[in-house]
């Protein structure tokens, strides 16, 4: 009997034999056909040619198959964090002129301390540094911004949706406390693995003066051997001898202050968004088939409500961050609230809020918006 070359006997194949029941000369080919059914049981697979079976092309079709039929596969977890990751970039790259005159503002700037707190500060403070440094003054330090988003954001979006599968594996087990929880774990876990670059990318945005700019290598190096520098006045440094000789400890100036604020920010963002995001299409019809336009609301909203829920956190982060420019081997957190509210009273933890708001609602509704459009577009 001759067999098809193109068939692929297999257990429910009138053609499948198991090679132990045969016998005499036969038995060689009945094994050659059991052996001839692929692992994967895919006719024509393996293909003839190698550079058939490693093209990207089919590499990536594989991967979006298993993505979209696996969410706990590696291919949709890492395909979630590219995503979110781009997403990061392209928000962060949207709102950049706006994030170094806040950043300006909240560590209280010497030339800048003047438009804080006005109207048009925004106007003046951003037509200042157009003035000096041009179209680079604005975007200062976002080389610095860019290396840490993308891991950042890729991190953050990558364990939300991790966690978001965990806590919520049906909408039945959809609650506030499960959406809080979950953003505010991927938040601080992106935190701990990218903070050194944050804190880099701060100084240089921090600098005003050509004669104190710095290269991103310079500003490393700076950060790094300002563990060793004295106060003036022949007294050292507040903090405790204990977290000055953890290594790598300038690199996470601030740290602690900065757990503390992210657990409200990215809980509260991602509690707002995944409760709009439910609840939106039911009382506006309008966004029920516009996705796109669904996630930039909810994003928007969630941005506005995240930013004032941690505002003062950030505050005080900032402040931290810059202490080591200073000359005083860095302030902690009780130094840098004492600071920030014998200048300003109460109102000192809020300067440059509504900066934070025209900033922080685009970037997180262009992120979210931006995450959410390309899992689509890649089908997860």
């Amino acid at each position: 009997m001759m067999i098809s070359p193109l068939s692929q006997p297999g257990p429910s194949s009138p053609l499948y034999t198991p090679a132990a029941s045969i016998k005499g000369k036969g038995k060689e080919r009945a094994s050659s056909n059991y052996l001839a059914s692929s692992p994967l049981e895919e006719p024509g697979w393996p293909p003839a040619r190698e550079s058939e079976r490693w093209t990207t092309s089919e590499l990536w079709k594989r991967s979006r198959a298993r993505a979209k039929s696996d969410k706990t596969s590696w291919d949709y977890v890492l395909t979630s964090g590219v995503a979110g990751g781009i997403a990061g970039c392209v928000a962060k790259t949207a709102i950049a002129p706006l994030d170094r005159v806040k950043i300006l503002f909240q560590t209280s700037n010497a030339d800048f301390r003047k438009y804080a707190g006005t109207p048009l500060g925004l106007i003046h403070a951003t037509g200042t540094i157009y003035k000096t440094s041009g179209i680079r003054g604005l975007f200062q330090g976002h080389s610095a911004t860019l290396m840490r988003i993308f891991p950042y954001a890729g991190i953050k979006y990558m364990l939300y949706d991790w966690m978001e599968r965990i806590l919520i594996p049906t909408p039945d087990h959809r609650s506030p406390w499960r959406f809080f929880v979950a953003g505010a774990t991927s938040g601080v876990t992106s935190v701990l693995f990218t903070y050194p670059l944050e804190l880099v990318r701060v100084r240089l945005a921090y600098q005003t003066k050509v004669s104190e700019r710095t290269s991103l290598l310079e500003a490393v190096k700076s950060i790094y051997h300002e563990n060793n520098t004295i106060i003036s006045q022949s007294r050292k440094s507040s903090i405790s001898p204990f977290i000055r000789s953890i290594p790598l400890y300038p690199f996470y100036r601030g740290f602690s202050i900065t757990i503390l604020g992210m657990i409200p920010y990215a809980g509260v963002s991602f509690l707002t968004y995944g409760t709009l995001k439910k609840h939106a299409p039911e009382y506006i019809p309008y966004l029920r088939d516009r996705p796109t336009m669904r996630d930039l609301s909810c994003g928007a909203v969630a941005g506005a409500v995240s930013q004032t829920a941690s505002y003062p956190f950030e505050v005080i982060r900032r402040r931290m961050q810059v202490g080591g420019t200073l000359g005083n081997g860095g302030i902690n957190p009780k130094e840098a609230i004492q600071s920030i509210y014998a200048a300003k009273g109460w109102r000192g933890f809020f300067v440059g809020l509504s900066i934070g708001y025209i900033k922080v609602i685009p970037m997180t509704s262009i992120a979210f918006a931006t995450w959410q459009l390309l899992k689509r577009s890649w089908e997860l």
